[in-house]
């Protein structure tokens, strides 16, 4: 298939059925649906979820199989989501997709750090990683509270025992603190092979800061306001990159490029730069 044509069927609107709902936390659900477009999204990637009559969302793609079964992590922030928190199994939903670049994949020492959802991409990248026969993976993920907390028996089992740390605010899981609490300590300890973040822009600024400073490599996969998934909208505008074209994972280089933005402002649905 040509790459226009791989494109042009990305972007044609399939409508679907949702055929599983598991809530994973008191905000989070995921949802299973098949989608033959989406079959060889790789890690990183995303994809346009239409609610019907409401809107359509930009999600990261949890995991995607070769039979086409697709999953995706949806936190209940907004009227779209809490409309799509209210279907049930069968509901019909449109899809878009899958969109962006992915995580470039390193079979060395690994270290990844999800936020809330964030979590989502990296899981399915982790996946592929120990499939790939990684030679260490470290995880670390935070929430609030415990309850918030995404995905933990499945990272459990992904990880190396002792190379899963979790994080939350209030202590009732893990270390106290927030989820970049204990990367300065790790960075000091070991040199990673590669370094992949996701989760709020102000925390992969803080990574960023951090690895920068012990020179150590980064990938992050950056969540803005999306509304074509295409590159023709610009609502996602940071720096010169728009991020559902250019992104959403960006390098070091990349990242040094819009440190004056990245995690400080953004762009509001008037198109109005607005500070994070």
């Amino acid at each position: 298939m040509k790459l226009s044509d791989y494109l042009t069927a990305a972007n044609t609107m399939r409508t679907i059925q949702i055929t599983k709902i598991v809530t994973e936390s008191p905000t989070v659900k995921t949802y299973t649906f098949t989608d033959k477009q989406c079959a060889n999204a790789k890690p990183g990637q995303f994809l346009m979820l239409w609610i019907p009559g409401v809107d359509e969302i930009p999600l990261s793609i949890l995991n995607a199989t070769k039979e086409g079964e697709i999953c995706v992590a949806v936190k209940n922030v907004g009227t779209a989501t809490q409309q799509l928190h209210a279907m049930q199994t069968g509901a019909t939903i449109g899809i878009r997709g899958p969109f962006g670049n992915n995580f470039t994949q390193n079979n060395g020492n690994i270290l990844l750090i999800g936020g809330g959802t964030g979590t989502a991409p990296l899981l399915f990248l982790s996946k592929t990683l120990t499939t790939n026969k990684s030679k260490k993976l470290t995880f670390i993920v935070g929430a609030r509270t415990k309850n918030e907390l995404l995905f933990i028996d499945q990272l459990n089992k992904v990880c190396q025992k002792g190379n899963f740390i979790t994080t939350t605010n209030d202590g009732t899981y893990g270390i106290q603190g927030i989820v970049t609490d204990p990367i300065e300590h790790l960075l000091l300890q070991e040199k990673f092979d590669a370094i992949y973040t996701c989760g709020p822009e102000v925390m992969v600024k803080k990574i960023f800061e951090t690895t920068q400073k012990h020179q150590q490599p980064l990938e992050a996969s950056l969540e803005r306001l999306m509304r074509c998934g295409i590159g023709l909208c610009g609502s996602c505008v940071i720096g010169k990159y728009r991020v559902c074209k250019d992104g959403p994972i960006f390098n070091n280089k990349q990242l040094t490029e819009i440190k004056n933005e990245l995690g400080i402002s953004k762009l509001n649905p008037n198109g109005n730069k607005t500070p994070i």
